[in-house]
């Protein structure tokens, strides 16, 4: 049994893996992990909902029971519990500091959130897990956000995963449910690197590419404990 776990599926990557994962046939569930469910309803989709910050204190196997109305679950809730599922982490959470508020609660969702979930996964018997970093991404910069990216980064390589592939998207293009006007701007200025076809690293990256790569490395076998993946990777993966 192959089972997707996601976070961050309100997103504008965690979205695309959805429905991407949703449709892939060699998946036979995706549970989605968030703060509150999704208007969306399919028949691999099995939602959790609750504190982030909590979860590895969630009653997960209750959470899926009670969307069990005829006991259609028994199967998946007994794999999970005897670690014999196939079990693979996405992870696509994320905010801006002026979402968020300041530099602290920044630092809260993109490290801290991230690190739990990746040790929950981890925990539930996950050895694959696929996260979006960010292009610049380095502990050691001066810009704050590729710093805490950075930073993530180098403390999920400590969880040991089995493979663990880092993906770092330039500029993404799909359609934002937030208005960032920074993106905004650098889109429109960066999109002539498309048509042209130059620096691919830096031009911009439409959402269903990087979700589509993520999923084809989640099922494609690596010789890699670790691989980090530029966006221009990902643009030459999602052709596959």
């Amino acid at each position: 049994m192959k089972i997707a776990f996601i976070a961050g599926t309100s997103g504008l990557i965690g979205m695309q893996l959805l429905h991407q994962i949703l449709k892939n046939k060699q998946y036979d569930y995706v549970l989605s992990v968030g703060r509150r469910k999704l208007a969306l309803k399919h028949g691999k989709l099995i939602q959790l909902e609750g504190d982030l910050s909590e979860l590895e204190f969630w009653d997960w196997e209750h959470q899926i029971n009670s969307q069990s109305l005829g006991g259609e679950y028994h199967d998946l809730v007994g794999a999970l519990a005897s670690k014999k599922a196939q079990l693979i982490g996405f992870c696509s959470l994320g905010t801006t500091i002026k979402t968020a508020g300041s530099k602290e609660a920044f630092y809260a969702v993109d490290h801290d959130l991230v690190l739990a979930y990746a040790k929950w996964v981890k925990k539930m018997g996950g050895r694959k897990f696929l996260v979006v970093s960010s292009m610049g991404a380095d502990s050691k910069s001066s810009i704050f956000y590729n710093q805490v990216k950075g930073k993530t980064e180098e403390d999920l390589m400590e969880l040991e995963f089995d493979q663990l592939s880092i993906v770092r998207p330039s500029i993404l293009l799909g359609n934002r449910s937030e208005f960032r006007l920074g993106e905004q701007v650098a889109s429109i200025l960066m999109r002539p690197l498309i048509w042209l076809k130059l620096l691919k690293n830096y031009r911009p990256i439409y959402d269903y590419q990087v979700a589509k790569s993520m999923v084809y490395l989640s099922l494609t076998p690596q010789n890699q404990h670790l691989k980090i993946y530029s966006s221009g990777d990902l643009q030459e993966l999602s052709k596959k």
